[in-house]
């Protein structure tokens, strides 16, 4: 009979690989790019949490952080004692993290292998080879902590929701779990599995830095959205059932202070919120930014730019946010309408003038291809227009399909992908994507030569470089605009 002892004792090992095929880790967080500069993955740490507060020993084994090389883990799988693998996986880790499984099955073969993340949400059938490997599929907290409550106890899991096993060599996929409806209800991140002085946000200069996340999911419908890699598997969960986005869920502004408060205690200073949509109103701001304002933290946040107004905008200069990160996408009004971003040129403009009144940087992410109604000329615009603006930063990227999402469909439909299919790829650098009047080489061409023309501009560089406080923030800094940079 299963025993107490059983469960408190059983190690659960968190691990993020080194990459294997000598080509750049995959960012997990985000998850549609490579690492640019070092995030610590908040979702992750999540399920850590909850796992730790019920009794389990947790390890976490970054590799990418510590530099660590193949020959390191398999140093550390001969010597490892755990009965539980945990991988958040990525469209853009998934070989990588099928080909680490193989070698934690060598080592120890009777340990379970649960996978989370987007990855294996949709691609299902490719990270199930064996009955010891389980996919979580969708939001995953809950079910990680029913499922590993079951293995501890070496109870069947078989009826559990939200998770897809193999049966008899046969794919069974049980029934998705319902989304959390009490966010506050989780744990923090369990931050003392990380080195906090590893992580950094080279836009908000300042550390220790760490990421934080009050809310889940946004209520546009952007045809080509990926958003972050929690609430991408989210989605992809909740349309494969009903076939539209599910609800937004936030954690209550009462919450999200108390976690402002403990960041505070442990000495981080600087906060990059990853929430898809940061602001929603005034009410839930105000007593956020007061917690962010009274500890004294720089921090930075995603918004849309309809969300901009006079109010908000002083509120967040007052606060000492470093950075609001815009969706832009275009500033074509065709494109933003075909898209379905419900916003025009002129609200985005209008956004940026209040932002830059009351001294908050602006970053513009930019996206190329994500209409055919895109050509050379409206791209151009779109570039010239953020560096007439005078933008703080620019995150400039290709148009991925991702499976899941409307653009998908209308890629395939309309064979706009090159190679018949979607494939993982770095949309930072490269393309899969041709259109008839604007190829994927083309793309690829005017994303790299406009990054030149941004952050190599004297007026850019002489405005970072009075911003850092230390020469090793200058360095994490440079190590980013390198992998920026760079193309291959």
């Amino acid at each position: 009979m299963a025993t107490e002892f059983n469960k408190t004792t059983m190690k659960i090992t968190f691990i993020i690989p080194p990459v294997i095929n000598k080509e750049r880790p995959a960012e997990r967080t985000a998850g549609c790019t490579t690492v640019v500069y070092p995030m610590v993955n908040i979702y992750e740490l999540t399920v850590a949490a909850i796992l730790e507060n019920a009794g389990y020993s947790i390890c976490y084994q970054d590799f990418i952080s510590k530099n660590q090389s193949s020959a390191d883990l398999k140093n550390f799988l001969r010597k490892d004692q755990s009965e539980v693998y945990v991988f958040w996986s990525v469209n853009l880790s998934i070989k990588n993290d099928i080909t680490v499984s193989e070698w934690i099955q060598r080592y120890a073969p009777n340990a379970n292998i649960i996978y989370l993340g987007p990855a294996p949400t949709f691609y299902t059938k490719e990270f199930l080879q064996n009955p010891k490997q389980i996919v979580v599929r969708g939001e995953p907290e809950l079910t990680v902590l029913e499922l590993c409550q079951h293995i501890a106890t070496a109870k069947s899991y078989q009826d559990l929701k939200g998770i897809s096993f193999l049966e008899d060599g046969k794919i069974k996929k049980n029934p998705p779990r319902e989304l959390l409806k009490d966010l506050d209800s989780l744990p923090f991140p369990a931050r003392h599995l990380v080195d906090k002085h590893f992580f950094s946000n080279p836009k908000l200069k300042r550390s220790p830095y760490t990421a934080m996340v009050t809310s889940r999911n946004c209520p546009f419908h952007c045809i080509y959205c990926v958003p972050s890699s929690l609430t991408f598997a989210r989605e992809l969960e909740h349309r494969a059932k009903n076939g539209k986005k599910p609800c937004i869920s936030q954690r209550t502004p009462e919450n999200v202070v108390q976690e402002i408060e403990l960041l505070a205690s442990e000495g981080y200073k600087a906060i990059g919120f990853m929430d898809d949509n940061f602001i929603t109103t005034e009410k839930r701001l105000m007593p956020i930014a007061d917690a962010l304002q009274k500890n004294g933290f720089v921090w930075g946040c995603q918004a849309r730019a309809d969300a901009i107004n006079e109010n908000i905008a002083r509120m967040l200069g007052e606060s000492g946010c470093q950075y609001v990160d815009l969706g832009v996408e275009s500033f074509n009004d065709e494109i933003l309408q075909y898209i379905k971003k419900n916003l025009t040129r002129a609200q985005i403009i209008d956004a940026i003038r209040l932002l830059k009144k009351y001294k908050v940087p602006v970053k513009l992410n930019i996206l190329i291809g994500t209409s055919p109604l895109e050509t050379k000329k409206t791209i151009k615009d779109t570039l010239n227009t953020a560096i007439q603006l005078d933008a703080d930063q620019v995150m400039i990227n290709i148009v991925a399909p991702f499976p899941g999402t409307e653009f998908y469909d209308l890629a395939k439909q309309n064979q706009w992908i090159v190679s018949g299919e979607y494939t993982p790829t770095d949309v930072q650098h490269h393309s899969i994507l041709s259109y008839p009047n604007l190829t994927n080489k083309e793309m690829e061409n005017l994303l790299f030569w406009y990054n030149i023309r941004f952050f190599l501009r004297p007026r850019f560089i002489i405005s970072q470089l009075r911003k850092f406080s230390s020469f090793s923030e200058f360095w994490r800094a440079a190590k980013a605009l390198k992998n920026k940079l760079s193309y291959f």
